[in-house]
């Protein structure tokens, strides 16, 4: 019997190839783009899950609730974690991990690897896999180092890394280590990334720091006993908070904040390590959104109902079709359960055709995908248990949803009244007007989405940044080369070059360049009892000419005096209203009460040192002999664009034939911090783009079940003298209707939607409701076009056709 019903619905289906064929199509498109957005969800919503114990793992940050808007920071000074290890015993364990990069030697070859500062306490919290090495001995020496498995191939190749030694850093802060462990190759879903680690005393400023409570500039992991709950740990941390920030707290006193729900002005909290990535103002990161998380999955969940949808409405369609044999085919006896089961069997033949195709599409397209939405997906995730169980469920749910209802309807026909002729639906159904509407609704809803978010995309990029990004190279010294040095030979070379009009050197890129690096220094004190954080940046000579920044007030840092470099600064027209100071040029203040007074020389305009999706931060500008410039800015002509980039190049090579030239263009580099929002807009073009497209076959369904129905009235009007642009106008009357319904859905739903997304950033569009329109007339144009071309060929149709029957 099986091998029967098999055999007939393949036949059927090769009977009816283009109906075969737009089904499979829908579902294996529908399938294909739900499996690529399904794993981009699922890789963010597994971020740091693959942890032992991970429910226990937990980041610290301060919470301060400031008058203007809470902050959250991630910053920690390096006496906590000796305190809280030692004053509370619920803590298993607790470690830094101060973040670095560093020059790696090894018999004559230099590497740059990201090389962090951590404790031994590390491996009791963290499960990353040590493949050689003991987890308790690792790092119980301070010249102990590990590394990761990727950085042991490319420094030792075959070699056995245990115990050989490496240098770490250049000149007077070159030091020895010994590898005593490496380290399994962190997951791409690690929001703790390293190629090796050495103990966190070893980094530059601890021993200055080691007991200042005010320093921050680490993170701080730690792992809670099984039977601690974190609510009730963190009311614990209140008065340990109270005992060791007494100065912050009295500081936000002073600038007349208030207790938050909780009654913390000041707090130290604790945020779940697989929350982290999502939390940017803790993670310091680009990680995705949660909201975009879950839109992802909404989006891929519309595009599967949509397909579902289609195959409703054709397998209705046919449905009137075959009338007349099911009606044969009950006349000679087969019952209701042999007609469900045989249309639903052709459904699942047709649903498992279409999710064949969808699997091949997704293995083909794959690596495109990952290309062009800078993803690292893999269809490995498919194949796990849970996922093909979760696979199955979706085929067998699509072939019930898609397949039941027409079998169901279908099996319910009156054998008599089919032979005669007489079955027909002539009122839409609720169902099937229900169909279409939420179809055309979330298909309006994705494009409004789409093009607002490409709006705010082009908002953002046109944002004043506060300096002049275009004609202003910027080059990564990298760490194989001192900075400084590198800085004064470039000036040199180039003293004479009538292309060059300035050149200067930072401590932070502008933008991502092409090593992919980004760094924050902040400085906080305070300042006449208010409690001051600002961006601490380092730069050199010719930093606002280079840049095009305009000074409002003093001068800029200048060689002829040599005490700039000591304890002058330049700061931004926020950091003057931060310490209230209008006019703040000669002023002085201190950032530690032992250190020395820094007296402001120039006054800014604010600009954005990081990306205009957040406000523009104060900015405190500092020359320093001591820290090295991490890059250089070389700002040339207009006209001589084109080649200075092989100019730099020659010269690069020829100063520091030893550090790889990776220079790019300053706006390039703006414009990668977008790059979120770039992906976004385009997700939601793709996504909108193939929702129309399955929209537009769902409609074309509909319009063959109407003209099926009203074929005689079609006949009928004809010879009454109908012309075809009537009978065009009477046929696609209903379903403008019902798409003005889904457009008048899918407009609060859009503006709301988009409206809270546009909240989180600073600097933002305001939506235009001629939006709404054109995607209402786009919408409504589509649909036309789209049932006329079934419209046309029904009024096209001879009428005694359609009559002869009478």
């Amino acid at each position: 019997m099986f091998k029967n019903y098999l055999k007939i619905a393949f036949r059927n289906i090769w009977k009816s190839k283009g109906y075969a064929f737009i089904n499979v199509v829908g579902l294996s498109v529908a399938f294909c783009i739900s499996v690529f957005l399904f794993l981009t969800a699922y890789f963010q919503l597994t971020f740091d899950n693959f942890h032992q114990d991970g429910d226990r793992i937990f980041q610290t940050y301060i919470f301060s609730n400031v008058p203007e808007k809470a902050e959250k920071a991630s910053s920690m000074p390096f006496p906590l974690t000796t305190a809280l290890k030692a004053e509370f015993p619920e803590i298993e364990a607790v470690s830094r991990i101060v973040s670095g990069s560093d020059v790696v030697e090894y018999k004559g070859k230099y590497f740059d690897k990201q090389i962090k500062f951590t404790d031994s306490d590390f491996f009791k919290i963290f499960s990353f896999p040590l493949i050689k090495g003991s987890k308790e001995t690792a790092l119980r020496d301070l010249s102990s180092i590990v590394i990761s498995e990727n950085m042991a191939k490319a420094v030792f190749g075959v070699e056995d890394p245990m115990g050989k030694q490496l240098q770490l850093g250049m000149d007077a802060n070159k030091k020895q280590y010994v590898v005593t462990g490496v380290l399994g190759d962190f997951p791409d879903n690690s929001s703790i990334q390293f190629d090796g680690f050495v103990r966190s005393e070893n980094s530059i400023g601890y021993q200055q720091s080691k007991d200042q409570w005010d320093a921050f500039s680490h993170k701080v992991y730690l792992k809670l006993n099984a039977n601690t709950d974190q609510d009730t740990f963190e009311k614990r941390l209140k008065p340990f908070t109270q005992k060791y920030f007494t100065d912050n707290i009295a500081a936000l006193k002073k600038q007349g904040a208030k207790p938050d729900e909780k009654g913390d002005l000041f707090a130290l909290r604790l945020q779940k390590l697989t929350n982290v990535h999502f939390d940017t103002d803790i993670s310091g990161s680009g990680g995705a959104p949660i909201a975009l998380v879950y839109a992802l999955m909404g989006i891929a969940f519309f595009i599967l109902l949509i397909a579902c949808i289609n195959f409703i409405n054709l397998n209705v369609a046919r449905s009137f079709i075959r009338a007349r044999e099911v009606g044969v085919r009950k006349s000679l006896g087969a019952l209701k359960t042999q007609l469900f089961v045989q249309i639903c069997g052709e459904a699942a033949v047709i649903c498992f055709l279409g999710f064949a195709v969808g699997v091949v599409l997704s293995i083909l397209f794959l690596p495109a995908f990952n290309s062009t939405f800078q993803s690292k997906l893999s269809l490995d995730y498919m194949f796990q248990p849970d996922k093909v169980a979760l696979i199955l469920g979706i085929f067998v749910l699509v072939t019930l949803i898609a397949g039941g209802y027409p079998a169901w309807q279908m099996s319910r026909f009156n054998a008599v009244e089919v032979l005669k002729g007489k079955v027909s639906l002539k009122k839409p159904g609720i169902l099937r007007n229900s169909l279409i509407i939420t179809q055309f609704t979330l298909s309006s809803l994705l494009i409004c989405c789409t093009i607002i978010a490409i709006q705010q995309v082009s908002h953002l990029r046109t944002q004043p940044l506060g300096f002049q990004k275009e004609e202003v190279i910027s080059i990564p010294v990298g760490n194989k080369v001192n900075g400084r040095e590198a800085l004064q030979r470039m000036r040199n070379k180039l003293a004479g070059d009538p292309n060059v009009i300035a050149l200067t050197g930072s401590g932070v890129n502008l933008g991502v360049g092409l090593d992919r690096s980004t760094s924050r220094s902040t400085m906080g004190f305070t300042y006449n009892e208010r409690e001051i954080s600002t961006d601490w940046l380092q730069i050199d000579y010719d930093f606002l000419k280079t840049l095009n920044i305009k000074l409002l007030g003093g001068r800029e840092f200048n060689p002829a005096y040599p005490s700039d470099s000591i304890d002058r600064v330049i700061i931004t027209e926020s950091m003057a209203k931060m310490i209230g100071e209008p006019d703040p040029v000669g002023k002085y203040f201190q950032t530690d009460t032992a250190g020395a007074k820094i007296q402001i020389i120039g006054l800014v305009p604010d600009f954005n040192l990081y990306s205009s999706k957040t406000e523009k931060k104060p900015i405190t500008m500092h020359i320093s002999h001591e820290e090295q410039p991490g890059y250089i800015f070389v700002r040339v002509t207009p006209q001589s664009l084109n080649g200075s980039m092989d100019k730099l190049r020659a010269v690069w090579k020829e100063i520091t034939p030893e550090s790889e030239f990776k220079a790019s263009f300053l706006d390039e580099n703006t414009n990668n911090w977008y790059k979120d929002e770039e992906r976004l807009s385009k997700i939601f073009s793709l996504a909108s783009g193939i929702a129309i497209l399955l929209s537009c076959l769902g409609l074309f369904a509909v319009a063959l079940i109407v003209i099926e129905q009203r074929t005689k009235e079609i006949g009928v009007r004809k010879v009454l003298g109908a012309s075809i642009s009537n009978l065009v106008f009477v046929l696609s009357r209903d379903f403008v209707k019902m798409v003005l319904i889904a457009i008048l859905i899918a407009t609060p739903l859009a503006w709301y939607s988009m409206q809270k997304w546009l909240d989180n950033y600073p600097y933002r569009i305001e939506i235009n409701p001629l939006i709404f329109i054109g995607v209402g007339v786009a919408a409504i144009i589509v649909a036309v076009a789209t049932v006329s071309f079934q419209s046309i060929k029904a009024a096209l149709m001879n009428p005694v056709k359609s009559l002869k029957s009478e």
